[in-house]
């Protein structure tokens, strides 16, 4: 099992220059702890969140770093011209000289990003599997024509070809045809923290069903802190992971009111975002007991990659934290 870094370049202190350099600090230090990879999120209109921009963050972590593998966590492909996407993510390849991994999502569940980028939140999914097929084609073949439902080009070659050939693709999703779609095609899957076990354990299953060369291939990003003691990691990761769960769960109540069609509903057995959820389902606590958990998700997943998403909001706490799991953690499980 590799591990990693999730980056969500939080706001902790509404200090814009220092949220960005704090999360380069982490992604710099993780390197130096032998971490594999850094994945980093992308988010829009959030003032906590302050990573919009996240090729752009890329390709600075790509100057400051030479071993880790750096991946996006993942770009939100509806909002794109998959065109773009592939120009930008072959320069990105080069930039980091052959480290990029490409996570991709549909976005969600935020109304607001669809909104303003102007994309039915019941096309999302669809719109992300087609833009990723054009990407592949664009990125590996010349002269390509596509006519998709809703993107096309005719006889196009971009320029530069990535450094990788081909770049790993991850897909963040549970749905049956997506994870039919990154079977089919050999890609990772991605988990989120709010996902339960439950879930988790159904989508790789249904993947492996039709793809059994797929046990490397699932990264899943948990929520992460470890102390001396578990209350000590609990009270240092509860403000943000209260601040999480209010503002899901606010925005999943929007999406259920406002959606035409019938929705899902968010439980403990798929998704959910109730705090003691998130606290129980995050690798947080002593020593012992986090061990404890990422065994418990290595056994029941055959983790490929775990992404640890440190939940202090500070720093000197989080650097702290990564060094423990280093020394008394990592080589445990």
């Amino acid at each position: 099992m590799k591990t990693g870094l999730f980056c969500n370049y939080e706001n902790h202190h509404q200090d814009v220059r220092r949220a960005i350099f704090e999360q380069v600090l982490l992604v710099k230090q993780a390197e130096n702890l032998g971490f594999e990879e850094a994945w980093v999120s992308e988010h829009h209109f959030n003032e906590s969140n302050l990573s919009p921009s996240l090729l752009l963050l890329m390709a600075h972590l790509a100057g400051v770093t030479s071993t880790i593998r750096l991946g996006t966590g993942a770009v939100l492909l509806p909002f794109y011209n998959p065109i773009r996407v592939a120009e930008d993510i072959a320069t990105l390849d080069n930039l980091c000289s052959g480290r990029l991994a490409f996570g991709i999502a549909k976005g969600g569940p935020f109304p607001q990003q669809n909104q303003h980028f102007g994309v039915l939140m019941s096309e999302s999914r669809a719109m992300m599997l087609e833009a990723v097929a054009l990407i592949q084609k664009l990125l590996y073949e010349t002269d390509v024509s596509f006519n998709g439902q809703f993107y096309q080009c005719d006889r196009l070659t971009v320029y530069p070809q990535p450094l990788q050939k081909p770049i790993p693709v991850y897909i963040a999703s549970g749905d049956d045809d997506a994870i039919k779609f990154a079977a089919e095609n050999s890609f990772g899957l991605m988990g989120g923290p709010p996902f339960s076990l439950t879930r988790l354990k159904n989508t790789v299953s249904k993947y492996r069903q039709l793809n059994s060369s797929g046990a490397d291939k699932f990264l899943l990003a948990r929520f992460f802190f470890v102390a001396k003691t578990s209350d000590e990691a609990v009270s240092e990761a509860l403000p943000f992971i209260r601040k999480f769960s209010q503002k899901m769960i606010a925005n999943t109540t929007q999406v259920m009111q406002n959606s035409p069609q019938p929705q899902k509903p968010f439980d403990r057995t798929n998704i959910c975002f109730d705090e003691d959820y998130l606290l129980e389902n995050s690798i947080i606590g002593d020593v012992e007991t986090c061990r404890d958990k990422i065994k418990k998700f290595q056994d029941e997943l055959d983790i490929g990659t775990l992404a640890l998403k440190p939940s202090s909001s500070s720093l000197q706490k989080n650097r702290e934290s990564l060094q423990r799991y280093n020394q008394e953690v990592r080589n445990y499980v």
